[in-house]
């Protein structure tokens, strides 16, 4: 019901907005005789023709000359209002379209929601691509947005755990497979359209993405994605098992988060990716078993961040003008590297952070391009700005 009445609200702010004819036509024909007044004026000023004898008589050729001005006048009102008329019209046709193209919309936004509702694994998958196209072909951003937000709703549904495959459960385990395919469906859509240019046919750059919550395993590629402007939520995401790959992606403009984002069991990987121009943040995220790399020149935070028994990778990340806050991270039990990380300028702070330096960052920050303002705890040393 709430998902009809957006859509319902998206076309009613899209309603035809017309004057009445008479009023139309009234404003048209005092436009015109107030410009074809000033017109009459100029010529005469500029012909110098302010002088008209009085004295001179009415002859048939002025008479004359006076009746075809008149023809002329009342033909141009006539043309004003076929004007007027034909641009009603054309506005008529135009919202019809328009509310014809949603309705059409609508039809098929219902059939493809109520095909993710099926029980059967294949149905929903054909509603996935159904909605999909949908959101391509979408009349108004509003409306693809909310076929976007439809498919985010349904990967933050409770997602079963696998029954196993043992004999007596194999049947579930076949139903778990193929729900599971439907997820990763969607998954690989939104990495496929958020990598087409912005302003292409199917590009979903700057709608906003809600992944919060949401289970991203198995094998997953946002290889070359562009998040750019919206809001980009991995609030509270897991994940978990295989490998999901951000290669070269990029997160510009606009928020992006995975704050409290769990991400353990698997390979992530976010080699060259690029966070510029608007706020990354990782607060409170729980890195485990994983490989995790950046390119920055935005602000990134990993405030209240957990590495325990991972293999966490910054090596050769770049932080370009960057302000970069660990504050209250905790390091336990697991391998940082920031080998070869490059710094130049911007703030780096690691206010309150617990647990052994990470390696390498000593000798990064100390080798950054341009001194930095940074603050280290204590136990892990001073920072002696690079001579200039």
């Amino acid at each position: 019901m709430t998902t009809n009445r957006r859509l319902r609200s998206v076309s009613t702010d899209r309603e035809l907005r017309l004057w009445k004819v008479g009023r139309a036509l009234s404003i048209t024909f005092i436009a015109a005789v107030l410009s074809a007044s000033a017109v009459f004026y100029g010529l005469v000023v500029l012909l110098d023709f302010q002088e008209i004898d009085s004295t001179a008589k009415l002859d048939a050729k002025t008479l004359f000359d006076l009746v075809k001005l008149s023809f002329g006048v009342v033909a141009g009102a006539g043309a004003l209002v076929a004007l007027v008329v034909a641009y009603r019209r054309q506005r008529v046709d135009e919202a019809g379209a328009h509310r014809e193209a949603t309705r059409l919309h609508t039809e098929r936004f219902s059939q493809a929601v109520d095909k993710l509702g099926s029980d059967s694994p294949a149905v929903r998958l054909g509603g996935v691509h159904a909605l999909a196209g949908l959101a391509d072909d979408a009349p108004n951003d509003g409306l693809r947005q909310t076929c976007i937000d439809v498919l985010c709703a349904y990967l933050q549904l409770p997602f079963p755990p696998d029954p196993g495959d043992s004999p007596s459960h194999q049947e579930e385990h076949h139903h778990y497979l193929a729900l599971r395919k439907v997820r990763h469906t969607i998954l690989r859509l939104i990495g496929d359209h958020y990598r087409r240019p912005k302003g292409d046919h199917g590009s979903w750059q700057g709608c906003d993405l809600d992944l919060s919550g949401v289970v991203i395993d198995g094998t997953l590629s946002f290889d070359g994605a562009s998040f750019s402007g919206g809001t980009v939520s991995f609030d509270g995401a897991s994940f978990s098992g295989g490998t999901v790959s951000f290669h070269r992606a990029s997160f510009s403009g606009g928020t992006v988060s995975f704050d409290a984002a769990s991400f353990s069991g698997s390979t992530v990987s976010f080699d060259g990716a690029s966070f510029s121009g608007g706020t990354v943040s990782f607060d409170a995220a729980r890195f485990s078993s994983e490989r995790v790399s950046f390119y920055s020149n935005g602000r990134v935070s990993f405030n209240r961040a957990r590495f325990s028994g991972a293999t966490v990778s910054f090596d050769n990340a770049t932080f370009f003008g960057a302000d970069t806050s660990l504050d209250r991270s905790r390091f336990s039990s697991a391998e940082v590297y920031f080998i070869g990380a490059w710094f130049s300028g911007g703030q780096v702070t690691f206010n309150r952070a617990t647990g052994p330096a990470p390696t390498g960052l000593l000798t990064a920050v100390r080798g950054a391009l341009v001194p930095l303002d940074i603050s280290l705890p204590p136990s892990w040393g001073t920072y002696r700005p690079r001579p200039a």
